[in-house]
């Protein structure tokens, strides 16, 4: 999808983008091959020097991250996938009147790796370094916030998707559960039917000497970010085929 996108490019919106996948220029390799294209030759010029740009930075997700909206980095996954995580936090809930991270689970396709407040969470300051596309659910408005309080020098990856939002595009609402359940995936019996509620009780329980509440914690987290992946594959296949039906 990377190299079908031309809306990165200054003054080319999305209208413009479908003109040219129209006409069968559907990759910048199309258009930089084609002597004629269908747009007015200063435009046709800012093009062919952006595009070639974006060849020799098209390993750089910097460069797309700069000229891609939150609402279109999704566009960039494919490319970038074996440098993408997928991440979410636990808090406390505000526990007596303190809320604050307990739990940071990252996925990266293949391993899981967990940071608890008391035990090793400040080490995810230089884990989450490794990645350069952080993937999230609701991440935006709710685990990155957090995580810039807690770690007020932190170097997050340079770009984000925010599944909430996307997904919402797609036509899957709701919290993270309910789209889970849409798309088939179930959870481990001892965390069905859980939610973050429960989740801030298991952290009390385990300040209290449960250590098996911290296990089942760390499970529920563990399911929040290894189902992320499957729904961003699938969100990913389903918006890229909605984008392209009409070329």
């Amino acid at each position: 999808m990377l190299e079908h996108t031309f809306i990165h490019i200054p003054g080319i919106g999305p209208k413009t983008e479908r003109h040219l996948w129209r006409h069968g220029i559907l990759t910048w390799s199309n258009f930089l091959s084609n002597q004629e294209t269908p747009l007015p030759p200063a435009r046709d010029a800012l093009i062919r020097e952006n595009l070639w740009a974006s060849l020799e930075n098209r390993d750089s997700i910097h460069f797309f991250a700069e000229r891609l909206s939150p609402a279109d980095l999704w566009r960039v996954f494919e490319h970038f996938k074996d440098r993408a995580v997928y991440l979410d936090i636990e808090t406390s809930g505000l526990y007596q009147g303190v809320d604050e991270i307990t739990v940071i689970g990252l996925y990266d396709g293949r391993m899981v790796k967990t940071f608890v407040k008391g035990i090793n969470l400040d080490e995810f300051e230089s884990e989450i370094t490794s990645f350069e596309l952080v993937i999230t659910f609701n991440g935006s408005q709710f685990d990155l916030p957090f995580i810039r309080r807690r770690f007020p020098t932190i170097s997050l990856p340079p770009a984000h998707i925010d599944l909430r939002f996307f997904l919402r595009r797609l036509g899957y609402r709701g919290g993270l559960k309910a789209i889970e359940r849409s798309f088939g995936l179930s959870r481990a019996s001892e965390i069905e039917g859980m939610d973050g509620y429960e989740a801030v009780l298991l952290w009390k329980a385990y300040q209290w000497g449960d250590e098996g509440a911290l296990d089942r914690l760390i499970l529920y987290n563990t399911a929040d970010i290894v189902h992320l992946k499957p729904l961003m594959e699938r969100g990913y296949q389903e918006m890229k085929a909605q984008l392209l039906s009409g070329t």
